[in-house]
This record gives C-alpha cells, structure tokens and sequence, in this order.
C-alpha cells in the first residue's frame, strides 16, 4: 500500500465514552459510533493511555479490538475506561475501510476532559458522554 493511499480524515465517524450508572458509582465505556450513510469494514481500533498524574509517568498497555463492520447509524463499545486514566491522554488510533479507500484518524480525549461538565448527547446511542468527531 502506498502512503498516499491513506485517506487522514474519518469522518462522520465518532469515539465516546459514556457513563452508565449513577454519580459516584459509575463505570464507563468508550464506543465507536458509524455516523455514517455507508458501513464501514475492518475497524481495526488501537487504544493506550500516556502522561503524567501527579509528577509521576504513566503509560498504559495498549490494546487492540477489531470489528468485522460497522452497519450505518451504529455503534459498538469497544472497550470500558476506569476513572483512574482520566487524568491521561486516552487515544484511540481508529483504521478503517469504506467507499474511496482506507481511513484512518487519531482521537485523543486530553487530561481532564472527561467531566461530568463536558457530557453531551452522543448521536446514533442517544446518551450522554464526551465525544471527538
């Protein structure tokens, strides 16, 4: 494959994590959601955490997931997130094949942004929770 054969943009398709539960009892998902008008095939999903809590650094095993497709307007939860990491950069390398080739887009959730503060209505799973288009 040739480098300009990757197509860097993704979109119209989304990574969240949405809460599921109650305040101070929760746990948490990550989901990738095809907000797409087509399916999408061979997501191949790398995920991992990094950087620094409390001068100390950090880095998480990473892990990869792997859906055989997508159908349009769905989604799949790959993976729940402790509230521990929230505190690291939590990237998702999302890789995929639609119409006119293979995509492929980085989705980083900063330090401290997965707050109750930044929840919103997540589309296709019509919950709340913080997302990166």
């Amino acid at each position: 494959m040739k480098l300009e054969d990757l197509v860097n943009t993704g979109e119209g398709v989304i990574v969240a994590v949405v809460p599921d539960g109650e305040v101070g009892d929760r746990e948490w998902n990550v989901f990738i959601i095809n907000n797409k008008n087509e399916e999408i095939t061979n997501v191949m999903i790398s995920s991992n955490g990094y950087g620094e809590i409390e001068n100390k650094k950090l880095q998480t095993s990473t892990l990869r997931w792997f859906f055989d497709k997508l159908e349009p307007s769905s989604s799949a939860m790959i993976e729940p997130i402790m509230e521990e990491v929230f505190g690291l950069n939590n990237e998702y390398w999302v890789s995929y094949f639609a119409t006119g080739g293979m995509y492929d887009k980085k989705f980083v959730f900063l330090p401290e942004t997965i707050l109750e503060e930044n929840l919103v209505t997540i589309p296709v799973i019509n919950k709340k929770g913080v997302m990166i288009k």
